[in-house]
């Protein structure tokens, strides 16, 4: 079983949780508004626009209707599929579920397979792929609004996100790729944004050094791409 996930959070940072989820198996669909145990800020809100008052009554994750079926399903045997699947599966590990199935992200695997694009976000993959061709009879099946950054909508252009993928190469594949370091070849921002890490690297190292020794929440692989350039230096 393949499993599409997407959560919402009160934020990026180790104390934050989950505010809402939805995933997509088989056909069907499972959102759910949670409580997070804590208050959302407006940052958050002016993203995923759920507010404290949507959450109030909302049950907490580990009594939650999700909090079951992703046990259920929380098998060796199946495949979590996620946008940036580090994140999403650091999130479900403060409300109690280590994942134990294959993973596959999305995000990991754009940028190994379709190099040098402008962004690799959900959204602009949604419009640099064209999935926007499909979504609304796709959408329909599942009798899902177009909503970003509803999770339920970003779980569902995930699945498209992963079909397309596929054309480019088979599962296993995506699982090894998103299990694996990857070589990145442009720096995604910064003063030298979108520019070539090697470049930057011979024009001015010092620069990215302070980026591996100040930035110490930076994309593990962001971090292993720069490291690499300075060594061949």
């Amino acid at each position: 079983m393949v499993i599409f996930l997407d959560t919402e959070t009160t934020g990026l940072q180790n104390g934050d949780r989950i505010c809402a989820i939805g995933f997509v198996e088989e056909g069907t669909s499972h959102y759910e508004v949670i409580h997070p145990q804590k208050k959302i800020p407006p940052s958050a809100s002016a993203i995923h626009h759920i507010t404290n008052e949507m959450v109030a009554d909302a049950p907490v994750f580990n009594v939650s209707q999700s909090y079951h079926k992703l046990q259920a399903y929380n098998l060796c045997e199946n495949v979590l599929v996620s946008h940036n699947a580090p994140f999403d599966l650091t999130m479900l590990e403060k409300e109690g579920i280590v994942w134990q199935g294959k993973v596959i992200d999305t995000l990991k695997c754009s940028k190994a397979l379709m190099e040098d694009l402008e962004g690799y976000s959900l959204q602009f993959l949604r419009y640099e792929v064209r999935l926007y061709r499909q979504e609304k009879d796709y959408f329909g099946e599942y009798g899902v609004a177009i909503m970003p950054h509803h999770p339920l909508s970003d779980a569902l252009h995930t699945k498209m996100m992963y079909e397309y993928l596929l054309d480019l190469t088979d599962e296993a594949q995506l699982i090894a790729l998103s299990n694996q370091r990857l070589l990145l070849t442009r720096l995604p921002f910064g003063k030298y944004a979108k520019k070539r890490l090697e470049t930057i690297a011979l024009k001015d190292p010092r620069y990215l050094q302070w980026m591996v020794e100040s930035l110490v929440d930076m994309d593990e692989d962001l971090r292993y791409s720069i490291e690499y350039y300075l060594r061949r230096l």
